[in-house]
């Protein structure tokens, strides 16, 4: 019942206080990631959210648009800067997604949305991470973030999926809170942010 009924007013209600409340820093980061890493200053993607439907992504932009002599942007290790990499394990840069939850794009607790380029790799399992809105943080996120392999974060986002409870999503808020202020997991080994996932190993998830 929570899960399909009062789940979105939840979202709606604190995505609006939060909002309200960080008004302030959120015009100051914004100052700061024009001065320091130029416009645009909110950096936009597309991501599938519930059943998979396409919608726009806002976060602040935390790397800068370095390109080789061919025009191709260089590695995201090259891109992220100092100040990028602040925003990043502070989760400064994740605070514009508040809208998207307001607007009812993503939940505040959920599986954290992918690449659009990842659709086609999922199997059937993974794929039922589109069962409901995407979030801002997640069981995934509290188990690891970053630092935890894809097939430990899909599971995580399964099991979140089948057992949704307003107590689960509170004690995930707040060990997120936890985690943002220990600065944990925020990168993978040999990585400045995320291997990207390049499909499932053969008998995986049987």
């Amino acid at each position: 019942m929570y899960a399909k009924y009062f789940k979105r007013v939840l979202d709606f209600l604190l995505s609006l206080i939060a909002l309200i409340v960080l008004l302030p820093v959120l015009i100051i980061v914004a100052i700061l990631v024009r001065v320091k890493l130029g416009s645009p200053v909110i950096f936009k993607q597309q991501r599938p959210g519930k059943n998979e439907k396409i919608f726009t992504l806002y976060k602040f932009r935390s790397m800068i648009d370095k390109r080789d002599d061919n025009g191709n942007l260089l590695p995201d290790s090259e891109r992220l800067t100092k100040f990028g990499k602040i925003l990043r394990s502070t989760s400064l840069d994740e605070l514009p997604e508040l809208f998207n939850i307001l607007k009812g794009d993503m939940s505040i607790v959920g599986p954290r949305p992918l690449l659009v380029e990842y659709l086609k790799l999922y199997n059937e399992e993974q794929k039922h991470r589109h069962d409901v809105r995407p979030g801002l943080t997640g069981l995934a996120q509290i188990s690891g973030r970053n630092s935890i392999s894809w097939d430990k974060k899909f599971k995580e986002d399964i099991f979140y999926i089948n057992n949704i409870t307003f107590i689960m999503d509170i004690k995930i808020i707040f060990k997120t809170i936890i985690k943002v202020f220990k600065r944990e997991g925020i990168s993978q080994i040999n990585n400045a942010t995320m291997e990207k996932f390049k499909g499932n190993k053969e008998n995986d998830y049987e």
